[in-house]
């Protein structure tokens, strides 16, 4: 059933009041990187990504590529149908917990005059967000995964990736196809999984692509987000005689998981989640023991270099996915204030349902556009593999798409 927004009527406070309110909300909001204020140029749209805790570097990279395109769009003459209104970003640190990310939320719709936002990485981070927006009748646009995030018959959520089980059954499938192509037969698998709304609709894709296969789970374990001691969890996997693991997990995690396996000589091939799988920090943490990692993603910086080539002479380093993704959540949200003429947000909702968005940072989509179904959800986001080789990430699966072709090590 659909939910409409909550009433979003202002309040009648006076001018001391609202500077009293503004300074508390400054000392309360973690993180605010630019204060912002409407003004007939700007169009002030909200970032919240967290810049702090176990996710950070996530929501740094996502920030950057979020800033990439603002900074394009503006110099190249701002937001055309609205006089050339320049964009400016409201970036806020959701911190990685839901509480905070949903307080930060409210402070962005009633402090900042923020038309829509952007965020926040982490499944259970945008999920807290989503409860406010909605309230508020707002658009927020993600490349979040969970499959709980446009399930929920919630009007003004906007997922640019496919959802975490989709993503999920396609690590499988991917997976069998590239064992295929190397001539092994997947007759046992091992998952393991973080307990969060992220790691757990994954996990559900795995195990279903599994089932449908034929395919038996010789190990099937969660665990907590932030786990310490990863040495049960490999003591399991060892004698699980599983051909093949798949890991869904963040970065400490992802590190944690592959160094034990390496080190002691468990060899079958990893395949990554996304998420932890797919930054620097997993190469340059691991050095030779990432060489062959093998992950799913939502896309790839290598299937768009024109576009993702700006990112790494701008930042130092390749266009991790979630910049990349957020970069079109930006773009997209852009084109559809261009077809409205409007930020009012029952305007933006419109377009945002109803619009096939093409060009720009669209491109870099394995779909080549954006076009979201009732639920918000991108229709056209097709999964990819990638692999470490050679400190970069090459997109290997599917064939029609593949840069090289998959190292597979039984």
């Amino acid at each position: 059933m659909s939910r409409k927004p909550a009433g979003t009527s202002p309040r009648h406070v006076n001018r001391r009041q609202v500077l009293a309110g503004a300074a508390a909300g400054s000392l309360a909001l973690p993180g605010l990187m630019r204060s912002a204020y409407a003004q007939g140029s700007t169009v002030n749209i909200g970032v919240i990504m967290p810049l702090s805790g176990a996710n950070a570097q996530f929501g740094i990279n996502s920030r950057n590529g979020i800033e990439l395109v603002a900074d394009e769009i503006n110099a190249a003459g701002g937001i055309k149908a609205l006089g050339g209104a320049k964009i400016n970003l409201v970036v806020a640190d959701s911190t990685s917990t839901p509480t905070t990310a949903a307080n930060v939320a409210q402070r962005l719709l009633t402090q900042n005059d923020v038309v829509a936002i952007l965020g926040a990485f982490a499944s259970s981070l945008t999920i807290a967000m989503s409860e406010v927006t909605e309230r508020r009748g707002v658009p927020l646009l993600t490349m979040s995964f969970s499959d709980q995030i446009t399930g929920r018959g919630f009007e003004n959520i906007f997922q640019v990736v496919a959802k975490a089980s989709v993503i999920g059954k396609a690590q499988f499938d991917g997976t069998v196809a590239i064992a295929g192509a190397a001539g092994q037969k997947l007759e046992k698998i091992a998952i393991m999984y973080e307990d969060t709304a992220y790691g757990t609709s994954q996990a559900t894709g795995i195990r279903e692509g599994a089932k449908a296969a034929g395919v038996q789970v010789v190990m099937d374990d969660a665990y907590p987000l932030g786990i310490t001691d990863v040495t049960p969890l490999i003591n399991k996997l060892r004698a699980s005689g599983a051909q093949a693991v798949f890991p869904v997990s963040y970065l400490n995690d992802s590190l944690q998981i592959i160094r034990a396996m390496r080190q002691q000589r468990i060899t079958i091939p990893a395949i990554g989640g996304a998420a932890g799988y797919v930054i620097p920090d997993f190469e340059k943490g691991l050095g030779e023991f990432a060489e062959g990692v093998l992950s799913i993603a939502p896309a790839n910086y290598d299937l768009a270099p024109e576009l993702t080539d700006r990112f790494r002479k701008r930042y130092g380093y390749f266009m991790v996915h979630e910049a990349l993704e957020h970069a079109v959540c930006l773009d997209v949200l852009v084109q559809a204030i261009e077809k409205a003429k409007s930020t009012k947000p029952d305007d933006l909702r419109k377009v945002l349902h109803e619009t096939r968005f093409e060009g720009g940072w669209t491109k870099a989509m394995t779909g080549g556009a954006v076009q979201f179904d009732k639920t918000g959800l991108n229709t056209l986001s097709v999964p990819v593999m990638v692999q470490w080789r050679n400190k970069e990430l090459v997109t290997v699966w599917p064939a029609d798409v593949a840069k090289a072709k998959a190292v597979w090590a039984s």
